[in-house]
């Protein structure tokens, strides 16, 4: 049967997880297109597909057949696309590893899903998101991702506790900034680190920044005064991933 109504109740439970209040509560969230959905169900995320009848998808979960006005209602994106998945929310790993970064209020989807392809590209064994920081079921989030999320382990904290607490357990606490800070390319091999990455606008939080035990900054040429937060971090990990 081809679901033809947005009004059908099914569709008007899924159309709940565009809102980041009913993917909290439901534990899900949709995925848009082919290679998003695969690699939700590579990563054992995937539940079930939402597809159009042309659509031959052989994934093993369940199907639900709708019309393109359907998929229409249920997308976010302004090309259709003809497979939309619904996921569980990801399960964080409770080891967090050696390597960390922490983004403090960081709320562009692009930004956060840049910094996640790079923590995976550079061998980031954790991510955590700050309070305030974009929701990682953003559609955008998830888009810019290109599928990453699924290869990495991300989990929300609030940062305060959660620094003084890395701090109990060994980790050096770095944090950016243009004035004062050390060169990248001068640091040492840390065993144990985590770098914070801060907001856009107004960088890292004044009582965050008091607990950095080290400041670090990118060398570049004076005409160009900052750089975008998920470059930055690119930069960053590169470096100290040699």
């Amino acid at each position: 049967m081809v679901i033809t109504s947005s009004s059908n109740e099914k569709i008007k439970s899924l159309k709940k997880l565009l809102q980041s209040k009913y993917r909290n509560i439901e534990g899900k969230f949709l995925v848009e297109g082919e290679h998003l959905v695969n690699e939700a169900y590579k990563s054992g995320n995937l539940l079930e597909v939402i597809i159009k009848e042309n659509n031959n998808c052989s994934l093993d979960v369940d199907k639900t057949i709708v019309s393109d006005n359907v998929m229409k209602s249920l997308s976010t994106l302004s090309t259709q696309v003809d497979i939309i998945g619904v996921c569980k929310s990801i399960k964080p790993n409770n080891n967090l590893g050696e390597k960390l970064v922490l983004l403090d209020n960081v709320q562009d989807p692009g930004n956060v899903g840049t910094i996640i392809r790079s923590s995976v590209a550079f061998n980031v064994d954790t991510l955590v998101l700050g309070k305030g920081s974009v929701d990682l079921y953003n559609p955008k989030v998830i888009r810019s991702t290109q599928g990453l999320l699924f290869h990495q382990n991300i989990i929300e904290e609030n940062l305060k506790e959660f620094i003084i607490k890395l701090k109990s357990d060994g980790y050096v606490i770095l944090g950016t900034d243009v004035n004062g800070g050390k060169e990248l390319k001068t640091l040492p091999k840390y065993e144990k680190y985590a770098i914070i990455m801060g907001n856009e606008g107004h960088g890292l939080e004044p009582a965050i920044k008091e607990l950095c035990d080290e400041y670090i900054y990118i060398n570049m040429n004076k005409t160009c005064e900052s750089l975008n937060v998920g470059v930055a971090c690119s930069i960053i990990l590169y470096q100290l991933n040699e």
